[in-house]
Formats: structure tokens, sequence, C-alpha cells
């Protein structure tokens, strides 16, 4: 299965080059909440690095078939079939699946590497499992 992976959630330093190379890639603007990898204080100066952990809940809620599993074991959302309903988001335990406003869409982590490109602590990376 491929998928994103932080390798040293400690050594992030929160500086959102992951976030905004995501929601420009797919939205071509840099809006913290149309991105697909989320940057948290969990706590005090403790930073949570939220990414999607390829588990299919996305999949199995979605009432339109939407969300299907490809080969190499990503979850791929057909915008064709997409409602737009948001069930998908409510469901996602990491908190990474985005129905941004004024999309007709959802949007998830395609593991596409965009976001490890960009982090300059190199704390991403797309692996095979």
């Amino acid at each position: 299965m491929k998928r994103l992976k932080v390798k040293d959630a400690s050594a992030c330093m929160a500086c959102l080059q992951c976030v905004s190379a995501c929601s420009e890639a797919f939205y071509k603007t840099f809006d913290q909440n149309k991105s697909c990898i989320q940057i948290r204080e969990k706590n005090p100066g403790k930073i949570a690095v939220q990414t999607c952990i390829q588990c299919g809940k996305c999949a199995r809620t979605c009432e339109h078939e939407a969300i299907t599993q490809n080969a190499k074991g990503v979850y791929m959302i057909s915008k064709k079939k997409c409602v737009g309903c948001g069930k998908c988001v409510e469901a996602c335990p990491m908190g990474v699946m985005v129905l941004a406003p004024g999309c007709e869409t959802a949007s998830k982590c395609i593991a596409c590497g965009i976001c490890a490109k960009q982090c300059p602590m190199e704390i991403l990376e797309i692996v095979e499992t």
C-alpha cells in the first residue's frame, strides 16, 4: 500500500510548507482548510502532523461509492460520483478529509508526495507498505 508517512514529527517546525504545497496543488491557493495534511498543536509546544493513513473509513462511509481503493492501496474520490455530503469528512479519524466551502466534492490525500518534496526538515515520505 502506498501512503504518506511522517518519519519524525518531533522535528516539525510547523512552517506549513507541506500544508501550503497541498492546498496550492489542488486548489491553487494557500488555505490551511483546503490541505489534506494538517499541522496541529496538540499540547503547548507539541506538534502533531496529521496525514491520511489510508484506512478506508471514508470509503466505507460513502453511500454513493465515490471512494474506491486503487491498485496501490490509495483511496481515491471520484469527482463524478461524489455529491459533497461530507459524511466521509466526518468519518475520517485523522481529520484530513477536506470539503472546502464553495467546492462541490470532497478531497483527500492521494499520496502524490508534493508535500514531502516541500518539507525543509524532510520528515515526510511516500512509502509502500
